[in-house]
């Protein structure tokens, strides 16, 4: 009898196989002196389906006969990949007829070497049924770190509105009708900001590599930063831990922000509280997760004109029970947790002396309670010392809620590298304990 053991998602999986030994032979990574290697997720979105709300909706979009190339950029490198495609807000089965992976030229174009035909299964045509997702088999490519993949998907027949990420920030290209997936250059095509169906990618790397995931509302997910540019705080944060390595960096960062989230209620995309599970908790290598969510859910009800908009009212109370329920949650699977500070919003449509009552107290707890691993204090990093309610114009996009580029730098210098992922020897750092705050 021979016990395999495999690890999927970070759960370690024993499995055992009546054969002879000398029937068997190890995958080249495991063979003897070889590293040993598991997988992480180098980049992500968060998925969600169609949204309406305070008078603006989604445009209903569908894909007929078309590729649609997507461009992401990773974290960290590895030698092998895998390509996540969501099907999770489709009513009806995604009908993919092909998909590609390769590493991106410029614009829309490919390096042609890198071209790789992703199976699903064995399978390069396949249906996603609704609800579901699926995991590619792995193709041999070097991927780089805090580099450009494009992932081409070909759809062979009309679809519905899509599971996508409204706010890509990078430029997706849909050309067709027809397969183009391993064509070197679709840079002609039709132009959209967003990315349709792809959820992760994953790469093979060393043990001891892990991932931290960025998990929140627009302000992680670098709304009103520049597109093409990739300047979110969690891709400020992955340059930073590049650098801090000697350019081999054991830890990914995950975006897993949607423009317009809440803890409480859905508005775009689910609640957290409804998908933290698949945003975070499943993440292939995750070890932290920094968590700044909640400024929609104190703004939300003072949009004018809204119906419904004041009944969704919540008070710090409610804000922070639904926050700890989160680092509860964490903490069962052994990941750490970093609450965020709400950063200011004194001038933005939805700012009310009210909310910022809210605010205040929800951050405070998040800086004293001791409920978290660390505290990143987004709040002083980027509020204007003069005017603590509003954010330093310095670091302000224009509507007073967003940072800019300068801004998103801003808050991912707040970050104290030397208290994320990989752990301490020790264990797990407690904020209570150590009285240290990332900051």
């Amino acid at each position: 009898m021979i016990i395999a053991r495999a690890r999927l998602h970070g759960y370690r999986i024993a499995i055992v196989v009546a054969a002879a030994a000398t029937l068997i032979s190890a995958p080249a990574h495991a063979q003897k002196g070889a590293p040993a290697e598991h997988w992480v997720a180098t980049w992500s979105a968060a998925m969600h389906g169609q949204f309406s709300f305070a008078g603006r909706s989604a445009p209903n979009e569908s894909f007929d006969d078309q590729t649609v190339r997507m461009i992401v950029h990773t974290s960290i490198g590895g030698r092998r990949a895998r390509v996540r495609l969501s099907n999770l807000f489709g009513t009806a089965p995604l009908a993919i007829g092909s998909a590609h992976i390769a590493l991106r030229s410029k614009a829309g174009s490919i390096v042609p070497a890198s071209d790789r035909a992703l199976t699903f299964s064995g399978k390069a045509s396949f249906a996603i049924p609704p609800g579901a997702l699926a995991l590619s088999d792995p193709v041999d490519l070097d991927v780089p770190q805090l580099g450009d993949l494009a992932i081409s998907v070909f759809v062979t027949s009309k679809t519905e509105a899509p599971t996508w990420h409204s706010t890509g920030l990078q430029t997706t290209y849909v050309a067709g009708p027809g397969d183009f997936t391993g064509k070197t250059d679709i840079s002609d095509a039709a132009k959209q900001p967003s990315w349709y169906w792809i959820s992760g990618v994953d790469v093979l790397a060393p043990d001891g590599t892990v991932a931290v995931v960025a998990f929140g509302d627009s302000i992680t997910d670098g709304a009103r930063s520049t597109v093409d540019a990739n300047r979110s705080w969690p891709s400020d944060l992955a340059r930073r831990l590049f650098a801090r390595s000697g350019n081999v960096p054991q830890l990914a960062v995950l975006n897993e922000g949607i423009s317009g989230n809440r803890i409480l209620h859905d508005m775009i995309g689910p609640n957290a509280l409804a998908r933290f599970d698949r945003d975070v908790l499943v993440q292939c290598g995750v070890a932290d997760v920094i968590i700044l969510e909640g400024i929609n859910d104190i703004g939300f009800s003072n949009i004018p004109n809204v119906p419904g908009a004041a009944e969704q009212a919540v008070t710090a109370d409610e804000l922070i029970a639904g926050l700890r329920q989160l680092v509860e949650r964490a903490h069962v699977r052994g990941i750490r947790v970093f609450g965020g500070t709400l950063t200011p919003f004194d001038g933005a449509t939805y700012y009310s002396a009210e909310s910022e009552a809210k605010r205040q107290a929800y951050n405070n707890w998040i800086r004293t309670s001791g409920a978290f691993d660390g505290v990143v204090d987004f709040d002083a990093a980027v509020r204007d010392p003069e005017h603590p309610s509003k954010i330093l114009p310095a670091y302000d996009s224009g509507d007073h809620l967003h940072p800019d580029d300068a801004g998103y730098q801003a808050m991912a210098d707040a970050v104290e590298l030397s208290l994320l992922a990989p752990a301490p020897a020790t264990g797990k750092v407690s904020a209570k304990k150590s009285g240290k705050a990332v900051k």
